[in-house]
């Protein structure tokens, strides 16, 4: 085990070196392929610009959200409906995807109760 922990320790410290010796370049050749995307000069106006493009984008996006939404729940009922028909496939999808809202719905109340899992506090 304490040699795992000297290999990793060293794999870190590898890295470490790696990033500090590359990150600089990597960052500035982002910012140079990306520049297109960057406003300047940064005010507290054009910030609120962008801020209120992105709010009321997303706002215009709930109405063909709204029509997806609807357009699965109606296969999900078509699903119920034709019972007989359904294979085992979409049966364990089906399971799968109820696991999965289980857990990111215990991790939720573990975050919300502190990161501890006996209870909340007081």
């Amino acid at each position: 085990m304490a040699s795992k922990l000297v290999q990793l320790q060293s794999k870190a410290c590898q890295a470490s070196k790696f990033v500090a010796k590359h990150g600089n370049s990597y960052y500035k050749q982002l910012l140079e392929q990306n520049k297109q995307y960057i406003q300047e000069p940064a005010t507290i106006e054009k910030c609120s610009d962008l801020s209120k493009q992105l709010l009321y984008t997303r706002l215009a996006s709930i109405p063909g959200r709204y029509e997806t939404f609807r357009k699965e729940v109606d296969y999900a009922k078509n699903l119920l409906k034709n019972r007989a028909n359904l294979k085992v496939e979409d049966a364990g999808i089906a399971a799968l995807f109820g696991l999965e809202c289980f857990a990111w719905f215990c991790a939720g109340e573990i975050v919300g109760r502190g990161f501890t899992f006996t209870g909340y506090y007081p």
